[in-house]
């Protein structure tokens, strides 16, 4: 395929994801009040319940909620055989954050993972009662364990995790990875995990690159974070974004940030799972200890953690990874936590402004003494 023609796909490619976006927003303003799903959380009453978990509920009462780029509730159930307490998200209230969570195809896939991928996972995963989506209207509900009822922990970006609990985390990683290591199509969109797809090769990847670079001219004019490390990123992001997605590949949590941590009875596990791409650990890796930890306690451990992955993922029925290979991978991948924290900090409206922008400047930090920039412009 010559470049004009691979140009002329990913045009393509993001004219049908931007097309499918709109037109589940539009059919979901025409229509959608017709449809039997639930639209907000004061729409689940007894028998939308009963509904989407198979069990009768008998009543319901919201506990709490709050709304990001989903709209989330704890509700109290009763009923026969039913949890106490429930933890519900559904499509958010605005129709902006909806469109970004369709740019992101984030209700699909999360109720796909739970309806496909968590069965096969036995830790480190909320357990799932029930999920509906709908294809016409992009509406979705799913319906999970309410942990913060429980004996749970949750960090996030100002409140970091030392070296003892990244190694849960990478120890969790690892698990998941391996159970998924070996059975992906080498390309294309065959066998059961054919769905999931690379971040660099999804079609909205073209947009990355011009929010980068606004984000980076915000940025510069209102924090005095050194946003310009990232420059040679902004300027070749789809180069890189596809070096540092080269295979091998395994399922991953694809947003393995602070804010997606919890820790109950000594274990490590994961939330948010709208995000689950393909490909190599150490995009994920990085992502997640660049994020989760200071950068003090990141660079004294860092290699440490590494090996620990690597230990667990062989024991895990995953292959054995070669150290230095992993820590290039690594390296290079410390790319994407820059990327994902320098666009939530500058555009805004996804995070606190101080979670966003400790995550930025730890992930600036990562760039300079991981010697990212430099790597990847030797691999390219």
């Amino acid at each position: 395929m010559t470049v004009i023609t691979q140009r002329i796909a990913r045009a393509a490619g993001l004219a049908a994801h931007l097309g499918r976006a709109l037109g589940r927003i539009g059919t979901d303003a025409l229509i959608g009040r017709a449809r039997a799903l639930p639209r907000t959380v004061a729409d689940l009453d007894a028998a939308a319940m009963s509904s989407v978990i198979g069990r009768a509920v008998t009543s319901v009462s919201v506990l709490d909620g709050d709304a990001g780029t989903s709209s989330r509730a704890r509700l109290a159930l009763t009923g026969d055989g039913v949890p106490e307490s429930v933890f519900v998200k559904m499509a958010a209230e605005t129709v902006g954050t909806r469109l970004m969570g369709e740019l992101g195809n984030l209700a699909e896939t999360e109720t796909r993972f739970y309806r496909e991928l968590s069965p096969e996972l036995t830790t480190g995963v909320p357990l799932s009662y029930g999920s509906a989506f709908d294809p016409y209207t992009g509406r979705y509900i799913l319906v999970l364990e309410d942990l913060a009822g429980g004996d749970c922990e949750f960090p996030d970006t100002l409140h970091p995790i030392d070296a003892d609990r990244a190694a849960l985390v990478v120890e969790l990683l690892a698990t998941v990875h391996a159970t998924f290591w070996g059975r992906l199509p080498a390309r294309g969109h065959a066998g059961p995990l054919g769905w999931l797809y690379s971040a660099s090769g999804d079609s909205a990847s073209l947009l990355t690159a011009p929010l980068l670079r606004t984000s980076a001219r915000r940025l510069a004019e209102r924090t005095p974070l050194p946003v310009h490390r990232g420059g040679f990123i902004d300027d070749n992001y789809r180069a890189i974004a596809s070096l540092v997605d080269r295979p091998p590949h395994t399922v991953m949590h694809g947003d393995a940030h602070p804010g997606n941590l919890y820790f109950r009875d000594g274990r490590a596990g994961l939330l948010d799972w709208q995000a689950v791409r393909r490909g190599h650990p150490g995009r994920e890796l990085a992502y997640t200890l660049v994020t989760s930890m200071t950068t003090e306690d990141r660079r004294r451990s860092e290699r440490d953690l590494l090996d620990v992955y690597r230990r667990a993922l062989a024991a895990s029925g995953g292959p054995e990874l070669d150290g230095d290979q992993l820590w290039d991978r690594y390296r290079q991948g410390a790319m994407y936590p820059y990327v994902a924290t320098l666009i939530t900090a500058g555009m805004g409206g996804m995070q606190d402004d101080g979670i966003a922008l400790k995550g930025l400047e730890r992930s600036l930090h990562a760039l300079d003494d991981l010697d990212t920039v430099a790597l990847l412009e030797k691999s390219l």
